[in-house]
């Protein structure tokens, strides 16, 4: 008995924009601006890292790469709460990763960290919302794909109610 795996395809079209005119020529003479194009979206401007002669006002691979991964967490995070009868008023994280370079500049993410900071409604279970930050983690599709370690150190908080004027 064969079990048949749903799949779905995620189309993105990359464009160089940083020619100068000679191209690659010189390490030091194009620029490292691209522009990202996903059908029906708007597109994304981007560079490389300031670290690696890229234009530091927009973003750079390495956001990206965080962005997808603390949006993965918390989008699998909010449906599991939403799933389980827990009140989520407000979500916010702030994602940090370490980048470790060799000499010849090659290198590889060595931890990404969340810390999701979770305001929960008044009454919510504080210990479920706090386990369901494991499931999220162990859901999240872009976390999968990833060989870095990721690690979770989520804040509960809970909704303060107003008494009295």
């Amino acid at each position: 008995m064969s079990v048949r795996v749903k799949t779905e395809r995620y189309v993105a079209h990359l464009s160089w924009t940083g020619s100068r005119g000679a191209g690659t020529a010189s390490y030091t003479e194009y620029d490292r601006s691209y522009r990202v194009r996903i059908d029906g979206k708007p597109a994304i401007e981007g560079s490389a890292s300031p670290t690696f002669r890229g234009d530091p006002r927009v973003h750079n691979p390495e956001d990206l790469f965080l962005a997808a991964i603390a949006s993965c967490h918390m989008l699998a995070y909010l449906a599991l709460c939403a799933n389980s009868g827990v009140r989520v008023l407000a979500y916010e994280d702030e994602a940090v990763g370490i980048l470790a370079l060799g000499s010849g500049r090659e290198g590889r993410f060595r931890e990404v960290a969340l810390s999701p900071v979770v305001t929960l409604a008044a009454g919510a279970d504080e210990a479920k919302a706090l386990r369901l930050h494991e499931a999220a983690h162990e859901r999240c599709f872009i976390a999968n794909s990833c060989s870095v370690p990721i690690v979770v150190r989520p804040r509960i908080e809970v909704e303060r109610l107003q008494h009295g004027p």
